[in-house]
């Protein structure tokens, strides 16, 4: 009797714990993601990519005697690679990836979790955020519904769905670690959002999803040293994923635009001197003469602290934010000028063509071009250096992590304030180089050996 009673008990107490927790309970009255999880899971799809060889490129493997003198079959070898993607528009057949995962792609092949094969159209991709869409046509397709990332905490529960190491669909659970994630390195635009939900290689372009099987996140990058899951995954939000795609499919890319500020974090030193009322915020450092910027009236030491009725934490939330805003739009934005509250409207202008101005080659950075920072450039009035205007990407000079708008100031200990400064000191200068750039809001140290 005894026994009954503390099994009922047990029973009851397990009962209380799914229904505070929100989870149902299976036949044995153990709490349970499976219902939630077949609803979702039909919608996460394997993604193979086949790539051509690197012999490909060498026009020597063109030749059929040279083919045939060493052997090498006239059928060219192709590489295949593994990732994941979420169906997430069942009547359109869109499917988000990552960029990375069908990069270079000569062929994309989408496998569905009921074994159906399809061949892939690619939408569109994004660099900058690491997210590409997919365009499928196959009848009784799942999708998976977008969730709003701005409203997930850290203690949040999430799924990771994907593909790892191309063994087939699996699930890991966990929390979510910390959200805003920025400064990593691994794209251009960062606020991700880090799990400790196992995420390995082939989960890139997989879903993460909250407990109630929206879609939060695209799984994107690990960090760990064995290039494995180490309980530190990221995944890039689903509301600036949802934002990039709808550029994406209205324009076949993300038309990003010029705004011409350049802004810092707001921290508690700044917060005093500025009498600010709170340490979030992008502080205003830099506004670029004729930009969007000044015609919308912000000017230095400006807090901005909202855009589009939203807050925004800092510097890079900023610039995140504004990087989604196609050009020509206007975005609304909250200010703080002292102790008083503004609201100003920016519009957003089209951005400088780089690729417009022929620039001037650098001997010790073949395919690189630069120029002096002329007026109309995004960096004119900001800040002095050569801008690179043009890269050659099939150049060694490509190799070297220059993008076309570094503006490169500094070379080992010498200072660079133009093109004629800068050739001077690479001539001089002894190698391992130290260049010293800017690019965007950051500066970065590139060392060439």
């Amino acid at each position: 009797m005894r026994l009954r009673i503390v099994l009922a008990l047990l029973l009851l107490l397990r009962a209380a714990g799914a229904a505070a927790s929100g989870l149902p309970l299976n036949l044995k009255g153990v709490p349970t993601l499976a219902p939630m999880l077949s609803q979702v899971t039909p919608a996460v799809v394997n993604i193979s990519v086949i790539t051509r060889s690197p012999m490909e490129d060498n026009p020597l493997f063109s030749d059929p005697l040279f083919r045939r003198f060493f052997n090498i079959p006239d059928r060219p070898s192709r590489e295949q690679s593994a990732g994941s993607g979420v169906i997430v528009d069942r009547a359109r057949g869109y499917v988000l990836t990552n960029h990375h995962v069908i990069s270079n792609a000569q062929e994309v092949v989408v496998t569905l979790k009921d074994r159906r094969v399809l061949k892939a159209k690619l939408v569109g991709t994004d660099a900058g955020t690491d997210i590409a869409v997919l365009k499928i046509e196959a009848p009784s397709l799942a999708e998976l519904k977008f969730g709003d990332s701005d409203a997930m905490n850290v203690g949040d529960f999430v799924v990771a769905i994907g593909n790892p190491f191309g063994i087939g669909q699996t699930v890991t659970s966990g929390i979510v670690s910390a959200m805003g994630r920025t400064g990593l390195g691994i794209e251009g635009y960062e606020d991700f959002i880090q799990t400790d939900a196992s995420i390995n290689p082939g989960n890139s372009g997989g879903a993460l999803v909250n407990l109630a099987g929206e879609l939060i996140g695209i799984n994107t990058a690990i960090l760990g040293p064995s290039g494995s899951s180490a309980g530190i995954g990221f995944a890039v939000p689903s509301n600036m994923v949802r934002a990039v795609m709808e550029q994406i499919i209205r324009f076949g890319e993300v038309r990003r635009g010029r705004v011409g500020v350049v802004t810092q974090d707001m921290t508690h030193e700044l917060a005093q001197s500025l009498a600010a009322g709170s340490a979030e915020g992008a502080v205003v450092v830099q506004i670029e003469p004729g930009s969007p910027a000044e015609k919308a009236g912000l000017k230095p030491r400006d807090v901005v602290t909202g855009i589009n009725g939203k807050p925004v934490r800092g510097s890079a939330d900023l610039r995140n934010r504004m990087g989604l805003v196609p050009v020509g739009e206007e975005v609304e934005l909250r200010v703080l000028r002292g102790k008083q509250a503004l609201g100003l409207r920016l519009r957003i202008a089209e951005l400088f063509t780089m690729t417009a101005i022929p620039g001037e080659a650098v001997p010790q950075l073949a395919g690189v071009r630069v120029s002096n920072i002329e007026p109309g450039m995004p960096a004119y009035g900001m800040a002095e250096g050569a801008i690179v205007t043009r890269i050659d990407p099939k150049s060694p000079g490509a190799q070297t992590g220059l993008r076309a708008g570094d503006v490169l100031y500094g070379v080992n200990r010498s200072r660079v304030r133009s093109v004629a400064e800068l050739l001077a000191s690479l001539r001089k200068a002894e190698r391992p180089l130290q260049i010293f750039l800017l690019r965007g809001d950051s500066r970065l140290t590139l060392t060439l050996r």
